[in-house]
């Protein structure tokens, strides 16, 4: 039976990845932070599914769930995150850290952790195991207000590459999932998240935009269309590195990364309003 390590299962593309994952005969090993997840996870998903409690910052949590895990491991999903919209301006600097913390570092902690059991190590005797790292299309386009979340996804990026360059010396594959606005919890919480900043000089922008934010989640991306690319990512032979899924090709692809900088800029600019006063 093949058997994978998803972070962050509790809800959104995690949950749904796990559900699909079991359903297709996968043993599957998911991290939540409360018990009262992991019962109702267990429960939900089934005997194959087995919940790891663990923090992606806590180390120590990290190491006592590698020792509940099977070896060899066929494969693991770095998924778990944090996203919270805010002015640069303002962001208190520790929530800032903590982007990097959870997003960044804590996908490092758990890949280094799990690495010898998906055959990094000499004479591994099974197939290597593969890495799929969840990150946005924000780890290659930045809109205002996602600062924080983009600055820890560009890195990720970054980090991806150099992992997936290092391990050819195991055979062991990293791929990069990018996907747009998904619709999972996390849209509805955009208003109250910016509700702090609306005494600042970007109220008048965050009020609308929110508004906005809220009416997006019905052309948000369905989470089923994440899950299809990551078991497409886990199954084909020759998988691609990097599988962008914009909300929009056009307008949220292409043009951002086409476009000289200054002419986006001034798109942003006109859309939100942000002109100087």
């Amino acid at each position: 039976m093949k058997s994978i390590v998803i972070t962050g299962v509790s809800t959104g593309i995690g949950y749904e990845a796990a559900k699909m994952l079991v359903g297709r005969g996968w043993r599957v090993y998911g991290s939540v932070r409360k018990q009262a997840d992991a019962d109702r996870l267990q429960q939900e998903l089934g005997q194959t599914f087995t919940p790891l409690l663990f923090d992606v910052t806590d180390e120590g949590a990290i190491a006592t769930a590698v020792a509940q895990v099977p070896t060899p491991l066929t494969a693991l999903i770095n998924n778990a995150g944090i996203a919270e919209p805010a002015p640069l301006m303002h962001l208190p600097l520790a929530e800032f850290r903590q982007h990097l913390e959870i997003n960044v570092t804590g996908v490092l902690a758990v890949t280094q952790a799990f690495l010898p059991v998906l055959g990094a190590q000499a004479n591994w005797p099974h197939s290597p195991g593969r890495i799929i790292n969840i990150s946005s299309v924000s780890g290659r386009i930045v809109y205002p207000f996602m600062g924080a979340y983009a600055t820890s996804k560009h890195a990720l990026e970054a980090m991806s590459d150099a992992l997936r360059r290092e391990l050819l010396l195991y055979g062991i594959d990293v791929i990069l999932i990018e996907p747009g606005t998904v619709r999972t919890p996390i849209i509805g919480k955009f208003a109250g998240q910016v509700a702090r900043y609306m005494e600042t000089d970007y109220g008048r922008v965050l009020q609308p935009l929110a508004a906005q934010v809220e009416k997006r989640e019905q052309s948000a991306l369905p989470v089923e269309r994440v899950t299809a690319v990551i078991r497409q990512a886990l199954e084909n032979e020759h998988p691609k590195t990097r599988y962008p899924i914009p909300r929009k090709r056009l307008t949220g692809w292409l043009l951002p990364r086409l476009l000289p900088d200054r002419w986006f800029d001034r798109l942003v600019a006109r859309q939100l309003k942000m002109g100087k006063r």
